[in-house]
């Protein structure tokens, strides 16, 4: 005669066996969910400008022409090199004169030359090799007391605003979530700021996640204090 398990331990059984599958099954979404949107996207961009870039050239002077398949990145390397062939003319003499008369060209177009100075200095503060916009992270009080921000610190303010102002100011910028592209433009003393040790890219994935995503933070300890020890009389 077979005794039979009691409902209750079969249905415990059931249910821990679920358990484990939904946690296996999420456990496999969070290792290859990143590297599936990682190569979704690098591919996307890749064959966007494949696309782009061939669409450009003559055929003739597209090596996909040549070859029995298309090879994918050819148009990004092509980019890139043309980029830095462009670079290198524009560093010399001749170069640089090619590019102010081009520039005074364009500064007699009324609506092109605000466009191309907006871009242009944009650029410059960025990607200038002694830029350091967007290199800290800082903590701002915003948009009411004890309602704290995370903000990118831009440089520092000149011009009409610090004039006014009679203040040393700083530009800080307060990206929103989930897009951080979009957000706010406020003036602000140093002292007003809290300097925070995380990077930009930790920066950028806190607010993107919501919060979810938290770098680590390792406090530094304080310096140990040594206290003199008196002697007693002889």
């Amino acid at each position: 005669m077979t005794v039979s398990a009691p409902p209750k331990a079969k249905f415990s059984f059931r249910r821990s066996l679920a358990a484990r599958l939904r946690n296996y099954f999420f456990a496999g979404v969070l290792v290859t969910a990143p590297i599936g949107i990682t190569i979704y996207l690098a591919w996307s961009v890749i064959t966007w400008v494949d696309e782009t870039v061939a669409g450009l050239l003559p055929q003739d002077y597209n090596p996909n022409t040549y070859l029995p398949v298309d090879v994918p990145g050819v148009g990004l390397i092509m980019l890139v090199a043309s980029m830095t062939l462009i670079g290198f003319l524009t560093a010399n003499f001749l170069g640089r004169v090619l590019v102010r008369w081009g520039e005074n060209i364009v500064e007699r177009m009324p609506v092109v030359r605000s466009i191309y100075a907006a871009v242009k200095q944009i650029l410059e503060s960025v990607l200038g090799s002694s830029s350091t916009s967007f290199h800290e992270v800082v903590l701002v009080e915003y948009p009411r007391r004890e309602m704290w921000t995370l903000g990118l610190v831009i440089g520092e303010t000149y011009g009409e605003v610090r004039e006014k102002t009679g203040q040393k100011l700083f530009n800080v910028y307060l990206p929103t979530t989930p897009n951080p592209t979009s957000g706010y433009l406020v003036f602000l003393p140093r002292e007003q700021m809290i300097h925070l040790d995380m990077s930009v890219e930790d920066c950028m994935k806190m607010i993107v996640s919501g919060g979810i995503v938290t770098p680590p933070y390792k406090a530094s300890l304080p310096a140990a204090i040594i206290v003199p020890v008196e002697e007693g009389p002889p």
